[in-house]
């Protein structure tokens, strides 16, 4: 693990380096913002094949809804037959996850990276840098006691804080809109039974991107700085990818 941060601090100097013409005291800031592009960059591939996945499921559901009608009192030869219409239509249930899943290492390592003061046995030279004045290793309540809401660094979280509602206003208002234009059917899951509290999850679906004012506010400022990225990024991707999609499925996509 020593090995993998120190190797991880590098990769993070390295892009700080290279942004400094540009960001100045900022470059590490900048640095975390590059490294979360490239992750979800990377990502995206499989988060177009998780869209196309979940399209095809959303189309399966009046097929599913038969098979449940015809073997509904025979569970064993339902789950076998929705088993095989998954495996014809080369549709994935579990295809979704796969996106988040692969970006959490990602974010744990920066988490951590941030959270320690030594790295490999050496200061860990990062909590060093910051964005406008605030330390990318401290937290808001840090910057609260520093000087308040409105103080220096006070200030650079109300910017987080913002960018955060916007996005979540945005997610917000596209779900509303999803589920006027076509209101929800119940979901299914891949057994074909009605998904345990998924009436329920899709109504409380448009408020929860505004959760993530609460992980911005307790994990240290890099890592939040991902998270607000990470944010933005999902917020733009899933209306490109999802756009088309009715808001019973769209609303799964978001749950995974």
């Amino acid at each position: 693990m020593s090995t993998l941060m120190s190797a991880f601090a590098v990769l993070v100097g390295s892009f700080a380096d290279l942004l400094h013409p540009l960001f100045q005291g900022a470059a590490t800031a900048a640095a975390i913002v590059l490294f979360t592009a490239l992750v979800r960059l990377a990502v995206h591939p499989l988060s177009r094949a998780a869209a196309r996945g979940q399209k095809a499921r959303t189309k399966l559901q009046p097929q599913i809804a038969e098979l449940r009608k015809k073997h509904a009192k025979n569970p064993e030869r339902m789950q076998k037959a929705l088993m095989e219409l998954h495996r014809e239509e080369k549709v994935s249930p579990l295809s979704g996850c796969l996106p988040s899943l692969l970006q959490m290492p990602a974010f744990f390592l920066l988490y951590h990276l941030f959270s320690s003061q030594k790295i490999g046995g050496d200061l860990n030279e990062l909590l060093g840098h910051d964005l406008f004045g605030a330390p990318l290793g401290e937290r808001w309540h840090d910057a609260l006691a520093a000087g308040g809401p409105f103080g220096t660094q006070g200030v650079v979280y109300l910017g987080l804080f913002v960018i955060v509602a916007v996005v979540a206003t945005f997610n917000y208002r596209r779900t509303k809109r999803q589920l006027a234009a076509a209101p929800a059917t119940p979901a299914t899951g891949p057994d074909g039974q009605p998904v345990p509290g998924m009436g329920a999850m899709t109504k409380l679906m448009p408020l929860m991107s505004f959760f993530t004012l609460v992980s911005v506010a307790y994990v240290p400022l890099a890592a939040a700085l991902y998270i607000v990225t990470s944010t933005t990024w999902t917020a733009i991707e899933r209306a490109a990818l999802y756009r088309d999609m009715p808001a019973a499925g769209a609303a799964m996509a978001t749950v995974a």
